[in-house]
């Protein structure tokens, strides 16, 4: 139930990127057996779309007009794909609690996720800040799917 919570953290800063992740690793075959995530998750096109989607949000995250993550629109993105990640990481018998705890710290993620990229960007700009929650992101989504399926 860790890797539920942890991947919606990743989700609270980056709505798409644990989500291809976690889609990824169900194409791969790569999740927990007797995971709780829904069946087409893990097909073929639904994979390469969500990493196409995740590298649409990550270019665009760079632009000034990107809108931030805590508008309805934002978090209610981060609520669908923090809950489908999370159940997917849990196992099938407590895949609503995956699902919950997902939810939970993808929103509560991106409130903080934000002040701390508000803060930065001041510092550092757009580009620059943009470029470090990316990396953090993913490299955190990978390590989260990478250490459920041991």
């Amino acid at each position: 139930m860790l890797a539920s919570f942890l991947i919606g953290l990743a989700a609270g800063a980056r709505a798409l990127t644990p989500f291809a992740a976690v889609s990824d690793a169900a194409a791969k075959g790569t999740l927990p057996a007797n995971n709780g995530a829904p069946s087409w998750l893990g097909h073929p096109l639904v994979s390469a779309g969500t990493k196409a989607l995740a590298a649409g949000e990550l270019w665009g995250d760079k632009f000034n007009s990107a809108p931030d993550r805590i508008v309805p629109a934002g978090l209610l993105a981060r609520l669908i794909t923090g809950g489908i990640a999370g159940a997917a990481l849990a196992p099938r018998n407590r895949a609503l609690a995956g699902g919950v705890l997902g939810v939970t710290a993808a929103i509560v993620a991106a409130y903080v996720t934000f002040d701390l990229r508000m803060a930065a960007l001041k510092r550092y700009g757009q580009t620059p800040t943009g470029l470090v929650e990316d990396a953090l992101t993913v490299a955190a989504a990978r390590a989260v799917v990478g250490g459920a399926r041991r």
